[in-house]
């Protein structure tokens, strides 16, 4: 990509998103499209193409997704496929019709079969059951892998999907209903260290309620009190995580270096499972992911692992040899990040 490129990062806001603009930008690139939701809506297949045809983008990042934790993903589970589908439709069809040089849409490591060998390799992809709490969200983003492969080979566009394991950073979604498991871990973790420190003006205002009856009460609902935790699970299932800043950088080289005719091999009679995974190749369990929250917020209280809620798929491991090979690798550790990602949560 030239540093001078027209280059449109849809869903700049959220986790993803933001992570690619501050890269982008600390890479010298200074041609950067942004559309906040209110000044386009993603699922309006005639706005997304009036925008389209208007801006004429080179390159396009597609991060926008309706995204969440279990409880959001098995709750909105209509809302979840639906708003995905349509995101992502729209986008892929609108940057061939006009001409888009490369596009890189982003997905998730829960393509993956529940039940999928460790570590996950591209190959596993469509070999057995999904996870059935995210199910519609990794059918959505399954949709969107073939997508880009059916029209690189159908009309010859450079489309590549790249799959993100579980991601965290600036900019990450601490609503205690709807956020994944990391941030929800550091908001909980946070705000249960406030109660047992009697500060409850700070907890009335990170939560944006008025009374401490209405705090308390609220927080109750989430297991969270002065002196204890809850976290759904048994804390066994081993999960990966990747630094959001570090999944854009991978996704900049990417796009800076491979087209989708790399991805596969040329004698190849069936092309497919050509996406890449994007990791760290590493995993920590969820009780030593909540034991090293608690260490850096300093919260003294005891964690209440709560096993009649669903653990979910046991592990979750990418096998990211393939992006390795290419040479890419990921630069923070999950301790590191933890303590970034408290850091900004404090002083947003």
């Amino acid at each position: 990509m030239d540093k001078n490129a027209k280059i449109y990062v849809a869903g700049h806001r959220g986790l993803v998103g933001s992570a690619l603009v501050k890269t982008l930008n600390n890479k010298g690139y200074t041609n950067i499209i942004t559309r906040s939701h209110s000044e386009l809506d993603l699922i309006d297949s005639v706005a997304v193409a009036e925008f389209f045809k208007r801006e004429r983008p080179e390159y396009v990042f597609l991060a926008a997704a309706k995204v969440g934790g279990i409880i959001a993903n098995n709750t909105y589970r209509g809302e979840f496929i639906y708003e995905n589908l349509m995101i992502q439709n729209n986008v892929i069809h609108q940057s061939y019709i006009s001409g888009v040089k490369k596009l890189l849409f982003l997905g998730s490591t829960c393509i993956y079969p529940k039940n999928c060998p460790q570590p996950m390799k591209e190959d596993d992809l469509l070999t057995g059951t999904l996870e059935y709490t995210n199910e519609p969200y990794a059918i959505a983003k399954i949709a969107g892998i073939k997508m880009c492969e059916s029209y690189n080979l159908q009309y010859g566009t450079n489309f590549i999907s790249v799959m993100p394991t579980n991601l965290y950073g600036p900019n990450d979604n601490f609503d205690l209903e709807t956020s994944h498991v990391l941030p929800a871990l550091i908001r909980k973790m946070h705000l249960a260290k406030l109660l047992s420190e009697g500060k409850i003006k700070a907890v009335l205002e990170d939560l944006r309620l008025k009374t401490e009856k209405e705090a308390l009460d609220y927080l109750k609902s989430f297991g969270v009190t002065s002196d204890s935790v809850e976290i759904w699970g048994s804390g066994k299932p081993r999960r990966e995580f990747l630094w959001s800043e570090d999944m854009a950088d991978a996704c900049i080289f990417l796009m800076e270096s491979r087209n989708f005719k790399d991805t596969y091999d040329s004698d190849q009679k069936e092309i497919r499972n050509t996406h890449i995974n994007i990791g760290t190749g590493e995993d920590v369990s969820i009780k030593e992911l909540a034991e090293l929250i608690k260490n850096e917020v300093g919260f003294d209280g005891d964690l209440v692992f709560n096993t009649n809620k669903p653990d979910g798929t046991m592990k979750k491991l990418t096998d990211v040899s393939k992006l390795k090979s290419i040479g890419w690798q990921h630069n923070i550790g999950i301790q590191e990040g933890v303590k970034s990602v408290y850091t900004w949560y404090n002083n947003f």
